[in-house]
């Protein structure tokens, strides 16, 4: 089985083998169904060619082994995103500090699971079991580009003492005591010298630790099985064996090798191979085996796993998909305490704050050794690794498994019914954690073990699957699917999954198993944690705002010009947040020049752009699930961890961060607190230079001595009685981060809080960064005042009096602003996907554009600023030109307008300006060269405004006649145009821009929400450029088609249906847009009118919510999954993954292209034409020359580049932009708001209001009358581009586009001279590893990825079946199923849409499937498609089915009781637009999600059921979880509330709970129940049939407001006749 990829199996280690996919012939299907038997056998086979792409295509093309050098076998140290001379030199000096760099470029996602013996019993099978459930995880693991390497798996188990014995013996050793002895499995240099010395080490500190070493036994393995790049990195593996004869209890012996082990490796931290040097496991209860393997080669490759020999009692094992693809060895899992499938979003705060932690951190059973244990974090280790030494610090410190992991991943406890009323001491234990110990936060599955203990927990949002199951001979199974080991039904006892916070322990040594709550308690009961908070802890109580302004108008204006402010920050931002209580919108994306590169003054926060999740995690929708997250703050000191006491409770708490002065001047008074004003100014009265860097090393010193002589509160402020002119104040976040690293420089951090009593803070970026950056609260005093002198001003006083603005007190206007800021907080906090404030103080979720590293290194050490930038001096002028403006005599008496948000003459110079569209609209409607050569003048004499404007191109070649460079007509292919959705702009753009593109032969972009079919065929009724097909367009032509090529699927799914996806040329995932990255969106009910409505099977008129992120792609697997649907659907469709630009983008590239992707997209923050918040717009996302870079460079190193074309865009305009994209390394260009100004747009930014004076972004018909667009101004337009770029081509000396991609050597620095610094380096965006091994052309042209051999092909292979959907008849199917089927059905489905559309197929397939199902089984069902499930199934089942009918039931002899057993798994439903589902059994989290019009029944459900849903009816006859029905704006659910618990579980911000009143709702219950019963056999069902009349009253009806006035749900109003009530 060595080689199922069709190569030689000697070929397997010998060379590499990048997957370089050739054209395949279509699978024989009566191959696959004569092995189907074969190859279940071998099941990992398929799976492997799945993960792998073996099915693209069996012919492997070697790599050369140039590629395969720089493929990133990078030394541990360096990261993979380049870092410059400078930067590692720099950080040398401050290396303990967390680099972002070194976090990003570890990240990675899995398949985990644990088994279990109650009795204790060590057995060989377990051993088995465990590796025969990792080859069914395959899926969920990732391959490098020699589709060999694993990015790693592994086992941990109980030592198996037989075994060592045995060896022992054969050694002629006394057998091994094991009550005395440790086993140490170790990675050891390969080089022999090395290996020595390692050995030397390791010997001597056991010496002196008294241990005596018995042995070293040399692992054996089998290396043949190994890839190519694991081959290049295996380490030597030998097992250690010492004997411990000082300790005589498990806890002191295991804190003993503990010691040890830390010993060795602070000793060899200074040896050249001290990376090579590593411990998987150093114990005497647990060992692992682990390595960059492939789950079906762990067992081939460690010999000792295939003994009989090899008992234990329990085995984690776990699957590693890493996103980066230069894995090591020591990175596989599990670690030495945890198995972790998951993303620590916080971890550069949680490292800092652990290292903090190191000076205050004691404990007895140390017996004074601490030192010699630190550090405790590793910032060259994955987040897993870190999370594990946080977690086993703990557990030889003496506490618990399960107590270390509620400490480190506290449940969502707030809000939460059942802890409140049945658990108080769980809240109490968790509240007082709260202060000692920031949340590690992040999706998270963890199993864990010490040898004793054997549990699983899930993160606070339950963002993983975890499912487990008991039988009758005392085993459990955890596993994060079902169906990975084959199981008799009849034996299993329980089923059940974990769910948000959720946490299960099996007691090896008295055979219990501890559900959540039975955990909890046990822990949360060891100490009176209630009493020491009630005794200790003391709560802010909010204090009044200020009732009249404290500064007269002037001083306020001095103030505003001092700090920075402009006219547009006080009208557009605060008096909007002070007025209405939430922060601006504004449309049309950021078309300013950075900050670096403007010509005008800006505040240091513009220098930094928040980071956001893509891929790797999901983003929190903190509208709708606000109830996991809380903006808390305890201030004070934070005590010894490992101590338990009264005295670490002893700490105010905040509500937030945002203070008044009134709470402010409460802290102050606080003694226990022992506040210090800390002044932020630096004195320029002797010269500029120097000053601002001697005034920070002052106000560090002065903070460090504040700490020392014990203050609990340093307050950094910038207020004073009067400002002068030479003392300019410190901006403030620059000041926050520099005492913040000093002190954990200094040990202190713990110790005090900071807080900023400031006048330069006011929009929510700027909360976000102080807090980020270490504050844990802020006093923004001058825009409280700004928002005072607002109200009381006479115009604001007149337009309250004559109602043109809603009327707002004093009071009010200020509560609004702080209400604003917090929700505002909440949303930057839910786009990285952290819930907690407490986690995100600290954390540096930013990245730098513009400032120098020696300020960097000062005050945001650990940030990534790849440009360079400001030194100190410049930074200090800058400062001061604000400063200066509030002393000069000429000064305007009002605020100056700098013209950042809105264009205005005189202003900030902005891309998308008037004078650039009238030029383009007059270029491209008279079709005139000349006027389209002005409108290139015009964008090169531009100001600098982005990265690029600061190259240019050169050239080794001698200039060619243009006639020799390849024709415009080929250049125009490379081109697509943005994906906006229709209902943000209008039919006639949408449909203008397609037309345009497809007579080009580029693609348009359907944006989200689906696409009216009547556009698919080519029209051929034009006269005189009219078409009654398309009657509002002009200029059209026979033969046009106004299809988009690319379909796109968003986080709503609206209009994704069957037909939709198999009509796609392209599909592409959009998972962030550039204009608010990590957001979702609303389509505001307004601009759903009927058309749309129909479009996205909603209702008219009611608003339509995309969630931020897509419900089922919380990881990198499950992105991977995605694809698979999609490719499963479509196999024709080439499906493309749309980024946004940030640091680490390469990074999540990489997992995107192991994940099959075809095409990656990158955007830049410049992007977008929708309505976004104006902080959105302006501070989140990165410039797309920095992320293109990147993602083409990782991929290159990683051998990944061949495989996926990779496209850019983000403010194009020119063939200049074409050109220097393409010698990046893009292959395809897109172009978003040119496009719409070519055809029309006049840049009014109005868009958000539906108002577009030209009909391009409006929905209203009477402005959409005015369109002036045809489909030809756009066609001109991209003609004249190419030509451009032609020109280029002509003048560097080069025929065609695939000889300048990637050739970052044709461009150089622009000799070009900025305001505020020539410090930026462009070393990055031209360094360059190498070209892909094919050309452009060759990768844009391949083949579409496939899914290698499926069980859809066995299906359709059967000539019955084909039969049936040719001929629509009747055909009646029974086959088995296996978790490694997945997406299964969709297939056949995609088959029947493509021939019959949504609607029009009348046979039928009945399919039973027998076993259990892997993910979305019964995707994108169409009508007569009847499948029946007897088993079990995974996530994502009925995932965008359109018809047909889905029943689940567990096979007849089962050995549990069906409605208290899981049985399928989250995010059910997600985006369904018909057909019915029947599940007899529980569903996991988010069941219904985003439902449109199915039909659903099911016995339980997990958290947030019915999320987001627009239509259909869902019965639920069992309990449910949390936050049921949020965001839910269409449809019916009935649920039945047999405990009266439903009450507090349901979101009523939208629904209205009311009984089942109405006799048309009683019918479509009962009916639907029926149904249930006769399909499922359920008996839950029964009885409630049996017994209605007891059962109605107990049943809630909630009803959004669209479905009030139907017949279900009002007992007034009769439906009409013709709509009969659909009987079962």
């Amino acid at each position: 089985m060595a080689q199922s990829a069709g190569a030689g199996a000697a070929a397997v280690s010998a060379a590499p083998r990048a997957l370089l996919p050739t054209p395949t012939s279509n699978l024989d299907s009566a191959f696959l169904s004569r092995n189907r038997s074969l190859l279940l056998r071998q099941r990992s086979i398929v799976v492997h060619r799945r993960l792998c792409g073996a099915g693209r295509g069996s012919r492997l093309l070697p790599l050369t082994s140039r590629s395969l050098r720089v493929a990133a076998h990078q030394r541990e140290g360096t990261s993979s995103i380049g870092n410059t001379a400078q930067t590692v030199s720099s950080r040398a000096r401050r290396s303990k500090v967390a680099d972002l760099n070194d976090i990003l470029s570890e990240r990675g996602a899995c398949g985990v699971g644990f088994i279990a013996n109650l009795k204790n019993e060590p057995s060989h099978k377990i051993v088995e079991d465990a590796l025969v459930a990792l080859g069914c995880m395959e899926h969920r693991g990732g391959c490098g580009a020699d589709n060999d390497s694993g990015d790693g798996a592994g086992v941990m188990t109980s030592v198996p003492w037989d075994l060592y014995n045995n060896w022992a013996d054969k050694q002629g050793l006394p057998s091994l005591d094991k009550y005395k002895t440790g086993v140490g499995m170790v990675f050891l240099p390969k080089n022999d010298k090395a290996l020595e010395e390692a050995k030397k080490v390791i010997a001597n500190t056991c010496l002196k630790e008294g241990l005596e070493i018995v042995g070293w036994r040399p692992v054996p393995v089998n290396e043949s099985v190994v890839g190519y790049y694991a081959k290049e990195t295996l380490p030597n593996i030998q097992q250690l064996f010492v004997k411990v004869l000082k300790e005589d209890n498990v806890d002191d012996l295991e804190r003993e090798l503990y010691i040890c082990r830390k010993l060795i490796e602070r000793a060899v931290t200074t040896e050249e191979w001290s990376n090579d040097l590593y411990f998987c496991s150093f114990s005497n209860q647990t060992v692992v085996y682990k390595g960059m393997l492939r789950s079906e080669v762990l067992g081939q490759f460690y010999l000792d796993l295939q003994s009989d020999l090899y008992k234990s009692s329990f085995a984690i094992y776990h699957r590693r998909y890493s996103t980066n693809t230069s894995p090591r060895w020591p990175l596989a899992q599990p670690m030495r305490l945890l198995g972790h499938n998951g993303e620590i979003n916080t971890i550069q705060g949680n490292l800092n704050w652990m290292q903090s932690r190191e000076t205050t951190i004691k404990s007895p059973v140390w017996r004074g050794r601490e030192n010699e244990i630190r550090p405790y974090g590793n910032p060259k280790g994955s987040d897993s690794a870190n999370l594990d030494s946080a977690a086993e610090l703990m557990l030889r410190s003496g506490r618990s498994p399960a107590e270390a992991l509620m400490i480190l991943v506290p449940e969502a406890y707030k809000k939460h019914p059942t802890l409140s009323i049945k658990y108080p001491e769980v809240v109490d234990f968790y509240d007082y954690y709260k202060g000692q110990m920031e949340a590690w936060d992040g999706p998270a599955l963890l199993l864990f073990s010490d040898g004793k203990t054997v549990g699983a927990c899930l993160d606070r949002n339950g963002l993983r699957p975890a499912r487990y199951w008991r039988t009758v001979d005392d085993f459990v199974y955890v596993a994060s699917e079902v169906g990975v080991l084959p199981m008799d039904e009849s034996k299993i006892t329980m089923k059940g999954r974990l769910g948000p916070g959720m946490m299960i322990t099996v007691d090896l040594q008295n055979g219990q198993v501890y559900e959540n709550t039975d955990v909890k308690k046990k822990v949360a009961s060891a100490h009176p944690y209630g009493k020491w908070l009630n005794e200790s802890m003391r709560s802010m109580k909010p204090v009044n705002f200020l009732s009249s302004p404290v500064m007269d108008d002037e001083l306020v204006l001095k103030h505003q010009q001092a700090f920075g402010y402009s006219s547009e920050d006080v009208q557009m931002v605060i008096e909007t947040m002070a007025s209405q209580g939430k922060e601006p919108t504004f449309c049309m994306g950021d078309d300013i020049p950075l900050a670096i590169l403007s010509q005008k003054p800006h505040m240091i926060y513009d220098y930094f752009k928040q980071r956001f999740a893509q891929v790797t995690n999901p983003a929190i929708d903190p509208l709708r699930e606000g109830l996991v997250m809380s903006l808390e703050v305890n201030l004070g000191k934070r005590g010894n961890l490992l101590e338990v006491g009264p005295q670490n409770a002893e700490q105010v708490i905040l509500s937030s961060p945002v203070l008044n002065e009134g709470e402010l001047e409460t802290l102050m008074k606080d003694t226990g607190l022992k506040p210090q004003v800390l002044p932020t100014f630096f004195d320029i009265g002797k010269g500029i230079d120097g000053s601002l860097q001697k005034a920070l090393e002052e106000l560090c010193e002065a903070a460090d001595e504040a700490v020392r002589s014990g203050s609990q509160l340093l307050v950094l402020s910038d207020r004073s009685e009067e400002i002068e002119p030479t003392r300019p104040a410190i901006p403030i976040l620059l000041a926050v981060g520099a005492v913040h690293q000093h002190l954990i420089q200094n040990g202190l951090r713990m110790a005090a809080s900071i807080v900023a009593d400031t006048a330069q803070c006011f929009s929510t970026h700027q909360f976000a960064c102080l807090i980020g950056y270490g504050a844990s609260a802020i006093c923004p005093y001058l825009a409280f005042e700004t928002c005072r002198q607002w109200r009381l001003s006479t115009k604001t006083v007149n337009l309250m009096k004559n109602g043109k603005m809603p009327t707002v007190t004093m009071e009010q206007c200020q509560r609004n602003f702080s209400k604003a800021v917090k929700s505002g907080l909440l949303k930057i906090l839910s786009k990285m996907g952290i819930s907690l404030l407490s986690s995100y103080c600290g954390a540096q979720i930013f990245e730098i554009y513009g400032l120098g590293h020696d300020i960097v290194d000062f005050a945001f050490c650990g940030s990534v600023s790849k440009i360079g930038g400001l030194t100190f001096d410049e930074l200090a002028r800058e400062t001061l030109s604000f400063w200066v403006k509030a002393f000069s005599e000429d000064t305007a008496k009002r605020l100056e307008n700098f013209g950042f948000i809105q264009f205005r003459p005189g202003g900030e110079y902005h891309g998308n300006n008037p004078q650039m569209s009238k030029l383009l609209h007059k270029a491209v409607r008279q079709k005139s060269e000349s006027a389209y050569a002005v409108y290139q003048q015009h964008l090169a004499s531009r100001p600098v405004s982005v990265l690029r404007d600061l190259l240019e191109f050169k050239s080794d070649r001698a200039p060619i006649p243009v006639g020799k460079v390849e024709p415009a007509s080929s250049i125009v292919q490379r081109f697509c145009t943005g994906g906006m959705s229709l209902g943000a702009i209008s039919r006639e753009t949408h449909e203008a821009i397609a037309i345009a593109m497809n007579r080009l032969g580029g693609k348009s972009n359907s944006g989200e929400g689906g696409e009216d079919p009547i556009r698919w065929n080519p029209l051929t009724d034009v006269t005189d450029g009219y078409s009654p097909t398309l009657p509002h367009l002009k200029g059209l032509q026979n033969g046009d088609t106004a299809t988009s090529a690319i379909k796109q699927v968003a986080s709503g799914r609206f209009g994704v249906t069957p037909t939709f996806l198999v009509n796609a040329d392209q599909l592409e995932i959009k998972i962030a847009q550039g204009a608010k990255p990590g957001e979702g969106g609303q389509l505001p009910g307004k601009k759903v009118s009927a058309y749309i409505a129909r479009l996205r099977n909603s209702k008219p008129g009611v608003p339509l919510i995309s969630p931020p992120p897509h419900h089922d792609i919380y990881s990198i697997e499950d992105l991977a999954q995605l694809i698979y649907d999609l490719h499963q659907v479509n196999p024709k469709a080439k499906v493309s993954v749309k980024l946004v630009a940030e640091a680490g983008i390469g990074t999540v590239a990489s997992g995107v292209a192991k994940g099959n992707a075809d095409i990656i997209q990158i955007s830049g923050h410049d992007g977008g034409t929708g309505a976004s918040p104006v902080s959105s717009i302006k501070h989140a996302g990165g410039p797309w020359e920095l992320g293109l870079a990147e993602s083409h460079q990782t991929l290159i190193q990683n051998g990944l580049r061949e495989r996926v074309l990779l496209r850019v865009d983000g403010g194009f305009k020119s063939g200049v932009d074409v050109l220097m994209a393409a010698s990046m390394g893009a292959d395809e260009f897109g172009f978003g708001s040119v496009a719409m100004i070519a055809t029309g747009c006049v840049m009014a930014r109005i868009c958000h209001t539906n108002n577009c004076p030209v009909g391009v972004a409006s929905q209203r018909e009477e402005l959409r009358a005015r369109f002036p667009g045809v489909p030809g101004d756009l066609v001109n337009y991209f003609l004249y581009v190419a030509e451009e770029v032609r020109g280029i081509l002509a003048q560097l000396g080069y025929e065609k586009m695939d000889d300048v991609i990637g050739r970052t050597d044709l461009l150089r620095p622009r000799h070009v001279s900025l305001m505020k610094t020539q410090q930026i380096n462009l070393s990055y965006l031209l360094s360059n590893v190498g070209l892909p091994k094919w050309s452009s052309t060759v990768i844009r042209n391949q083949p579409v990825h496939t899914n290698g051999p499926v069980l859809d092909d066995v299906l359709l292979s059967d000539p019955e079946i084909t039969e049936a959907i040719e001929k629509e008849k009747v055909v009646n199917k029974t086959i088995k199923i296996y978790n490694i089927d997945r997406a299964v059905c969709g297939r056949i489905a995609g088959v029947i849409a493509k021939k019959y559309g949504d609607t029009g197929f009348a046979g039928q397939l009945n399919i039973t499937f027998m076993g259990s199902a892997g993910q979305s089984f019964g995707c994108f069902l169409t009508p007569g498609m009847n499948i029946r499930l007897v088993g079990e199934a995974n996530d994502y089942v009925g995932k965008g089915m359109a018809g047909g009918e889905l029943v689940l039931t567990p096979p007849e002899n089962f050995g549990f009781c069906p409605e208290e057993a899981t049985i399928v798994g989250n995010t059910c439903l997600y985006g369904a637009t018909g057909g019915q589902l029947f599940v007899r059994g529980k569903a996991g989290e988010r069941f219904a999600v985003r439902n449109s019009l199915t039909e659903a029944v099911v016995e339980g459900t997990g958290d947030h059921c019915c999320e987001y849903m627009t239509g259909g009816c869902v019965v639920i006859l069992g309990k449910v979880g949390r936050n049921v029905a949020a965001g839910m704006t269409g449809g019916l659910a009935y649920i039945l509330d047999e405990d009266d618990t439903l009450l507090p579980k349901v979101n009523r911000e939208i629904v209205r709970m009311q009984r089942v009143n109405a006799p048309v709702g009683q019918m479509q219950l009962k009916s639907l129940i029926e149904a249930h019963v006769e399909k499922t056999g359920s008996t839950k069902g029964a009885t409630i049939l049996r017994e209605w009349e007891a059962y109605l009253p107990l049943f809630w009806q909630l009803v959004p407001p669209s479905e009030e006035d139907t017949p279900e749900a009002s007992a007034e109003i009769q439906r009409v006749p013709t709509k009969e009530m659909q009987s079962a």
